[in-house]
């Protein structure tokens, strides 16, 4: 049986998970008639202290229909080099919204408030108007790095100073909350709208919730419905959210654990990326020793273990509720086996 860490979205919804699923109520969601979707989307929107939420099938949609709802065709959007919104989501802030992307190089993907500054285009017809901040929390391809509080808020009362519209693309939100400690409002306070995802490391099979002001949840409704978002008797999906929020929160320090020890033994093999310090929650990156990580790929499958490549010279592992004390175990050895 193959051991997958390649993401925490490989998981399958547990026995308990599929129970409340099947004995779901559903009612037509595009009519504001599903109980369950409401309870959810009000859940969400009570935990990050925001006045409405949005249900959506994935953080991709989330993010694009946060930057379509603050900003105009034209605009420009600054977010950090390596973030997902920049790599992974097919180019939608040009495609979907008209709007240009400046991306920043962060240090291990936190910007600091200096570049940001920096970055903010003059009032002058010659530039694209910056529109929108986005910052990611925790930063996948920098290793689940969680995002300071206090340089989120920097950032945040800069822009609200100058006009600019924030984004925080919170896929992995909860597992900042659980490596720091802090509230989950603590950080969506500092934005206009926060994107959470259901699936990456909670466990639900799928869906997002995008959170702001009521406001903006009645422009991004609109657009859901533009961009092919509305679905109907959606019952079973807010069922799964909901025992995700309420079963999967608390053990996510598990999946850091497990991250942790993994760490330490890559880090005796001489191809952990950093040290200790940057692996802080369930996200681990291996520097190839070659070069080659598509190689090393191939080996780590033939032993039985599923990774993820990030570039030719990186690997990811991730930590995740469907990936047991025993798999850590097997999986300490593959790596020792192949990388030793």
């Amino acid at each position: 049986m193959m051991i997958d860490l390649r993401s925490d979205t490989v998981t399958k919804p547990s026995a308990e998970m599929r129970k409340v699923m099947y004995d779901a109520e559903v009612g037509d969601d595009v009519y504001g008639e599903d109980r369950l979707m409401n309870e959810l989307q009000n859940r969400v929107a009570d935990m990050l202290n925001k006045e409405a939420a949005l249900f959506v099938p994935s953080g991709t949609m989330s993010n694009q229909l946060a930057i379509r709802s603050h900003t105009k065709p034209g605009d420009e959007l600054i977010c950090e080099y390596n973030s997902h919104i920049f790599n992974y989501e097919g180019g939608g802030p040009a495609l979907l919204s008209g709007v240009q992307v400046h991306p920043l190089y962060g240090d291990f993907g936190i910007l600091n408030i200096d570049q940001i500054k920096a970055a903010v285009r003059p009032d002058d017809h010659h530039f694209a108007a910056t529109g929108l901040i986005a910052l990611e929390n925790t930063h996948n391809r920098a290793g689940g790095v969680v995002y300071p509080l206090p340089v989120i808020e920097a950032i945040s009362n800069f822009a609200k100073t100058n006009g600019i519209r924030t984004h925080l693309d919170g896929a992995r939100l909860m597992n900042a909350v659980i490596a720091s400690g802090l509230d989950p409002a603590a950080y969506a306070d500092q934005f206009d709208s926060v994107s959470l995802c259901l699936s990456k490391g909670l466990g639900a099979p799928i869906g997002s919730i995008l959170s702001g002001s009521a406001e903006f949840i009645d422009t991004a409704h609109r657009f859901r419905k533009v961009f092919g978002g509305g679905m109907r008797q959606v019952g079973s999906l807010a069922a799964a959210g909901l025992y995700a929020l309420a079963h999967h929160v608390e053990r996510l320090v598990e999946d850091h654990d497990r991250a942790k020890d993994l760490a330490e033994v890559c880090l005796e093999l001489g191809v952990l990326e950093h040290d200790l310090t940057w692996t802080q929650t369930n996200i681990v990156l291996l520097a190839c020793p070659e070069g080659d990580a598509f190689e090393l790929e191939a080996k780590f499958e033939k032993e039985g273990l599923l990774v993820s490549v990030v570039s030719e010279k990186r690997i990811r592992l991730v930590t995740h509720l469907d990936f047991t004390d025993k798999q850590l175990e097997k999986t300490k050895q593959i790596l020792k086996i192949v990388l030793g």
